[in-house]
């Protein structure tokens, strides 16, 4: 029964792949309708994904969060899980096969590295370990939907300005719709990334007794953050759009 979560693991990447699959093949004009599939495959991986850490957490009596195998999971759940959340408000479908095909890299990198549940020191073990672990990952998550919305806004202008209307180019949304979707992911990842980053802290102060230590970790998050941070206000107070943000 101990490996009951590597099960689910391996149904969650079977779901992605299809699911991924299902996107690409929307590209194509005769299998435009298969969109809604391939988000109700996504839907049901993220559920047995969701599943695979809630049976980690139960056969290692730990929050899964101690390990690069699970680090990579955590961020490919991240990464889906946002993008289940925004398609729900937004046409954001069109990113499907990008952010499928990301959260397949992260979870071939899980399946290369050791999947064995390391246990945590006492120090370590505490709520707001995986509270600060899945704010911080959803952040990622959210950051990466932007950067897909990037890519695609980049590759739709530059078919337009060479004049090439092909199928992928009917299938992409505008550089209007590409550029506000960039934009709803930042306001979603920059909340959820600053929160992990209190948390985080928190947690740093019950386990080593200080919030804030400069180790190489929590300096390059803080310069992330300060990135980001600089992003959205220029993108508020200047009116950054298109290329430029």
């Amino acid at each position: 029964m101990k490996k009951m979560n590597l099960i689910f693991f391996r149904i969650t990447l079977i779901l992605y792949t299809g699911g991924s699959l299902l996107f690409l093949l929307s590209f194509s004009f005769p299998f435009g309708r298969l969109l809604p599939w391939g988000a109700k495959v996504f839907s049901l991986g993220f559920l047995t994904h969701s599943a695979t850490f809630l049976i980690r957490w139960w056969e290692g009596r730990q929050a899964p969060c101690a390990s690069l195998h699970e680090s990579f999971s955590f961020f490919a759940w991240g990464l889906m899980g946002v993008f289940l959340l925004l398609r729900k408000r937004k046409k954001v479908d069109v990113l499907g096969a990008f952010v499928g095909i990301l959260a397949l890299l992260m979870l071939l990198g899980a399946c290369l590295t050791p999947k064995e549940i390391v246990p945590l020191p006492p120090v370590l073990q505490s709520l707001w370990l995986p509270i600060h672990v899945i704010l911080a990952f959803s952040g990622d998550g959210a950051f990466a939907l932007a950067f897909c919305a990037g890519v695609m806004y980049l590759i739709q202008e530059h078919m337009l300005k060479n004049k090439r209307f092909g199928p992928l180019s009917r299938r992409l949304p505008s550089l209007e719709v590409l550029d506000e979707i960039n934009y709803r992911c930042l306001t979603i990842g920059f909340p959820l990334l600053s929160v992990g980053i209190i948390t985080g802290a928190i947690w740093a102060r019950y386990a080593w007794g200080s919030y804030w230590s400069w180790d190489p970790k929590e300096t390059w998050c803080l310069i992330t953050w300060l990135i980001y941070a600089a992003l959205l206000h220029q993108r508020l107070t200047i009116g950054w759009r298109g290329r430029k943000a």
